[in-house]
């Protein structure tokens, strides 16, 4: 299926690894030009490296703190400056913290509110400015315990659900400007801190396969999910293939979530 990303110009925040590096892959072999922004300059150097030996295309490389408002405006800024339009941003940035209620500090609450909240919207304020006149598609990446949260796992959990209620209110006050707004609800993918954390912490005599397909993780499809699977349901969601949808939110999650 051609997706019609041929020529669009994308942002991916936090495409230095894990689901935003699969994405800006496939969003490269689709035909689209594209920007990838990072808070570490030796992680997003090598990102874009890693690029062009995976596609053979040309990433714009940004650092950027998107926690930041004042980065968000620059990352949006040098991308217009670079390739002259944006049609495509993908609010990715973000990281797992999950801790009981009354082990959550408010310094931790700022700062995930901060990254993962106020990120998308300062970067998505910018660029609607840029996609007005001529439409444009913007992706959140949350998660789906944002819609049906387990214990101890605060603050992502609520600043999760906070992306999935701006998802659907973005795309109500933008679809006049044909500006399309949907999320991907990440649940059990393969990234380094299940890696770490999980696997080789707790179950390091398994092989990745084994541990995948461990049954304790109750996933209908019976296995941890690949960053590539996302990255094609976030491509699809960006592109001309999903013209006429808008305000969703997408589980991406093996079946196991207990909200649709």
């Amino acid at each position: 299926m051609d997706l019609g990303l041929k020529g669009k110009v994308a942002i991916v925040t936090g495409g230095s690894k894990g689901i935003g590096y699969e994405t800006a892959c496939q969003l490269l072999k689709e035909g689209a030009k594209l920007a990838i922004c990072g808070r570490g300059k030796e992680a997003l150097d090598k990102a874009v490296q890693s690029i062009y030996a995976d596609t053979g295309e040309r990433v714009l490389g940004i650092q950027a703190d998107v926690s930041k408002a004042d980065d968000c405006i620059r990352l949006i800024e040098e991308t217009i400056a670079h390739y002259g339009s944006l049609h495509i941003l993908v609010n990715n940035a973000g990281t797992s913290s999950a801790h009981g209620f009354e082990d959550v500090t408010s310094e931790m609450w700022e700062e995930d509110i901060n990254l993962k909240l106020f990120g998308a919207i300062n970067c998505s304020r910018e660029a609607v400015k840029h996609m007005k006149t001529g439409g444009g598609s913007i992706v959140n990446i949350t998660a789906v315990i944002g819609k049906s949260p387990p214990a101890s796992s605060l603050p992502t959990s609520a600043t999760r659900a906070a992306g999935i209620a701006l998802t659907k209110a973005m795309s109500r006050d933008l679809g006049k400007y044909s500006i399309r707004v949907n999320t991907v609800c990440i649940g059990l993918i393969r990234s380094s801190q299940i890696e770490e954390k999980k696997w080789k912490k707790t179950a390091g005599h398994l092989t990745w396969e084994e541990f995948s397909s461990d049954p304790k993780h109750d996933i209908p499809l019976g296995r941890i999910g690949e960053t590539s699977e996302a990255a094609k349901v976030i491509a699809f969601l960006a592109s001309d293939a999903a013209s006429y949808v808008s305000g969703t939110s997408v589980n991406v999650d093996g079946g196991k979530g207990a909200v649709d």
